[in-house]
């Protein structure tokens, strides 16, 4: 008799585990009559942006106006690429509005494209911000035409430049150190 309640519990208690919800959404739409009003708040839909290693160059070039370009190389397989981010989240929030763009460069293979990074830039809220380089096709000549220290050989590296001005730092940031180095373009 014991035998045979544990066996009936133990079939009940794999059947509970692979219980799938199902969700069901009641909500009517009435699509003919709704007016979307234009917002500029960002898509919450990833649309993935490939760049040219010669269109980060002329990304990355020297702007004739007022805006500072803050520029984040990372990958989702970095842990210290991933522990800045919110730094750099909150200073995004923090500058709404003011003439500061940030761009958070994808280092990942290519295959990760569609699931780590998608995931990365939906959960983060930055599916706006987020471009996706090849490195396999960065030349070494890439590095010493675009930046003053930095070769390539590690992340996460960010590169901020406002008109003739620029900034490279190789290595992850605090909080204080993003907000003293923005602060130095003022």
């Amino acid at each position: 008799m014991k035998k045979l309640v544990l066996a009936v519990g133990l079939v009940a208690a794999i059947c509970s585990c692979n219980k799938k919800e199902t969700v069901v959404d009641n909500t009517d739409f009435a699509t003919d009559s709704v007016t979307v009003p234009e917002t500029n708040e960002p898509a919450l839909i990833y649309k993935a942006v490939e760049y040219s290693p010669a269109q980060i160059s002329d990304f990355l070039a020297e702007k004739d106006n007022d805006t500072l370009y803050v520029t984040n190389f990372f990958a989702t397989w970095c842990a210290p690429c991933m522990r800045e981010i919110p730094h750099f989240k909150e200073k995004m929030q923090e500058l709404k509005g003011q003439p500061v763009k940030f761009t958070f460069i994808s280092l990942d293979q290519k295959t990760d494209w569609a699931t780590d990074v998608k995931n990365f830039a939906e959960i983060n809220a930055l599916t706006q911000n987020v471009v996706l380089l090849d490195g396999s096709l960065l030349q070494p000549d890439f590095f010493s035409t675009n930046f003053k220290n930095w070769d390539g050989s590690g992340i996460p590296f960010t590169f901020m430049r406002k008109r003739g001005q620029t900034d490279e730092y190789m290595s992850m940031m605090t909080k204080e150190q993003l907000d003293a180095k923005i602060d130095s373009f003022k």
